[in-house]
């Protein structure tokens, strides 16, 4: 069966360890696999991209491959021809397939028909590959390191805003897996996905792992290792934009919620907009990774393209 990465929960806790290690090694140079020598990797964009485009491009030449990049707008699939065909007629070209989409059923769909790993390079519903990022940014500034692998049980990651967004989702899903205390403070009307909340203390309960949902960023953020969060306004959702505002002003990530933490530090996936999700005294403050982050996303996505393929380095 071909191995996909749709969701953060597609990773094992060991899987995970594995992939987080070995982006660590990428980064350090001290493994070089070229699992792609003489292949080619479609990445697909439905939405604007910036970092994703760049990271993953880069990546894939880093591993030996060329990175075919294709927006949906130039293809068929802008003129209504199926998922499950345009896949169809990748998987006999290319050793891979990233997607960055809307719908999580649209990749859920590709993977269903996909001879090689589709990869999630972002939907409405989960942000797997910039959590990976993340969790690696966390064990870089925050030692979580061991001889077998980032050791992240027992930091706790606090994330505030919109908790029903994708990136509040795979916080659940991948920090739990990690072992980590996870804590979503987000306005009530504004809570994530029950059965997401469900799956992660399903998890939390065989890792050690624990969640809070809570609509108190103070006690969110209350000793935590990592703050984290994310514009108001996803892609979208640019129409709704003057009724998001007001309902996430508490939840705005300055110095003083920083200063609640374990000498935290400031995560974001990007881009950030100072003075709303975030005050530009925390995103360009000492506590701030964001530009670590952000190159990390490059070590993770090689990494996880690598372990499903089955590579060794």
């Amino acid at each position: 069966m071909t191995a996909h990465f749709l969701r953060d929960d597609d990773l094992s806790v060991d899987a995970q360890r594995s992939v987080l290690q070995l982006a660590l090694e990428l980064k350090a140079g001290t493994v070089a696999p070229r699992p792609f020598e003489g292949r080619s990797v479609a990445v697909l964009f439905d939405k604007a991209s910036t970092r994703t485009r760049v990271s993953f491009s880069v990546g894939i030449h880093e591993l030996g491959g060329f990175p075919l990049v294709l927006d949906s707008a130039s293809t068929q699939v802008g003129r209504g021809e199926s998922v499950e065909d345009t896949v169809r007629v990748l998987d006999r070209q290319v050793a891979a397939i990233v997607w960055r989409t809307f719908a999580q059923s649209g990749l859920d769909r590709a993977a269903a028909v996909s001879a090689v790993p589709v990869v999630n390079a972002l939907t409405d519903e989960f942000h797997p590959c910039q959590i990976l990022a993340d969790l690696q940014t966390v064990a870089e500034h925050r030692g979580g390191l061991a001889a077998d692998g980032p050791a992240l049980a027992g930091r706790s990651l606090a994330y505030l805003g919109d908790g029903a967004n994708n990136m509040a989702h795979s916080y659940l899903l991948g920090g739990v897996t990690a072992g980590m205390d996870v804590r979503i403070g987000a306005p009530t009307d504004y809570a994530p996905d029950p059965a997401v909340v469900e799956r992660a203390r399903a998890i939390a309960a065989e890792t050690g792992g624990s969640v809070l949902v809570t609509s108190d960023a103070d006690e969110a953020v209350d000793g935590v290792t990592a703050v984290a969060t994310d514009t108001w306004v996803s892609m979208g959702q640019e129409d709704e934009a003057g009724d998001r505002t007001s309902p996430f002003v508490p939840y705005r990530v300055d110095e003083r919620l920083m200063a609640r933490g374990a000498d935290a530090v400031f995560l974001h996936c990007l881009p950030v907009y100072r003075g709303m999700e975030a005050t530009a005294e925390v995103v360009d403050g000492p506590q701030s990774v964001i530009w670590d982050e952000a190159e990390n996303r490059r070590h993770a996505q090689k990494a996880v393209l690598v372990h499903l393929l089955g590579a060794t380095p």
